[in-house]
């Protein structure tokens, strides 16, 4: 789950981080009484959940009012594409209204989750402002790292190796160790999976400031997170991804045409690869669960078929916990109250097989019965082709 910058840099401040002085507002008037309090000029930055803002025209140093007002009466409320946010682009609902820092230099300062060593990855470079993924592939000798085992914590080894790493002058030893230690403690106490400052400025009176955050908590964690849950801003998200959430479905929205409905995670990406293989795009993940029933069948038929680039539906299932006779009735029960006019293909195999087949052949759907998954992939991508 991501959240806006001003809300990243309202939880840094509260671990002693600097941040410019703000305020966040949602019309052009309460924008221009910010700027206002703030003084000219100031820095307006269009709140999205997408990077690379400033080269699409989200951020503007305005230096009056009518700077000000002309440059939020352009965005507030538009949306905006960057080369994150995909061609539909980010609405713009909100905007943050900063003041200006003096900057003498740009670093980067960031951790995430490092699943090869299970442990926490501690970065930092020289080169702030930049995309730490385009420092990594042009001057990777740029980036310093430090790994710490969350069971032991944070050590001054690792802050001192770093601070050395970045040649920075030794009378600011002090406020970069409040610093990482500030960014390590949201890390660990928030199940954050990745938190960055790009970029994190040293001011021309020797100071750190963040100007810019940006957090992204693990989803999984989410149920025992509800000051993060209270964070989320709906409008950011993916409609399918959200409304799936309510009904304890995982599903992840992509761009093929191939609609997933599966039962386990690792059969869904196995599905997944499988239709590409066939020279297929899939269009979603979605596994529906090991306990999966007949209203979140439904209803994750309903989200699958709410994408209007499904031009196929596969559903495969093995009859585990989830019987098949059960996932059969729910596709029925979906089919009752959404029109379906796309080929269906299922696969059906384990518990209660017969049962199921039998509720999907007296049902008024018309069924393309598949084999083995290869062969469901096969004629899913047929389906098309033949429309």
């Amino acid at each position: 789950m991501k959240i806006h910058e001003y809300q990243a840099k309202e939880i840094l401040s509260q671990h002693n981080i600097n941040t410019p002085q703000g305020f966040v507002s949602n019309s052009v008037e309460d924008s221009l009484n910010a700027a206002k309090k703030i003084g000219y000029p100031c820095v307006i930055k269009a709140q999205v959940h997408a990077g690379g803002r400033g080269k699409a025209g989200g951020i503007k140093l305005v230096k009056n009012e009518t700077e000000a007002k002309s440059f939020v009466e352009s965005i507030l409320h538009t949306k905006l594409v960057t080369i994150q946010s995909g061609p539909a682009g980010q609405p713009i609902n909100n905007v943050l209204v900063e003041a200006p820092c003096a900057i003498e230099k740009e670093l980067y300062l960031g951790m995430v989750v490092d699943r090869e060593y299970n442990q926490v990855c501690i970065i930092a470079s020289l080169e702030g402002g930049m995309e730490i993924e385009e420092i990594a592939v042009t001057a990777p000798e740029k980036i310093i790292k430090q790994w710490v085992d969350v069971s032991i914590g944070i050590r001054d080894y690792h802050i001192r190796n770093l601070y050395e790493g970045l040649a920075l002058p030794s009378n600011m030893y002090k406020e970069f160790v409040t610093c990482v230690k500030g960014l390590y403690n949201i890390f660990v106490s928030n199940d954050v999976s990745l938190i960055e400052i790009n970029p994190l400025a040293i001011n021309s009176d020797n100071s750190f400031v963040a100007l810019d955050a940006k957090i992204v908590f693990d989803d999984n964690a989410l149920y025992r997170l509800p000051h993060i849950v209270s964070l989320m801003d709906k409008m950011q998200e993916n409609h399918r991804e959200v409304l799936a959430q309510e009904y304890n479905l995982n599903y992840i929205a992509l761009d093929g045409n191939i609609g997933c409905l599966v039962n386990g995670a690792g059969l869904a990406m196995s599905t997944m690869d499988i239709i590409k293989y066939a020279g297929g795009e899939p269009a979603n993940f979605l596994d529906v669960g090991g306990g999966a029933t007949k209203e979140n069948v439904k209803e994750a038929l309903k989200i699958i078929l709410d994408d209007k680039n499904v031009k196929a539906l596969l559903i495969n299932v093995l009859g585990g916990i989830a019987r098949c006779d059960v996932i059969a009735q729910g596709i029925v029960d979906a089919a009752n109250e959404v029109t379906i006019n796309v080929p269906i293909v299922v696969r059906l195999e384990g518990t209660k097989v017969d049962e199921g087949r039998t509720i999907l052949k007296e049902s008024s759907l018309d069924i393309i019965s598949a084999s083995d998954l290869l062969d469901a992939a096969k004629k899913a991508v047929q389906s098309i082709n033949n429309n």
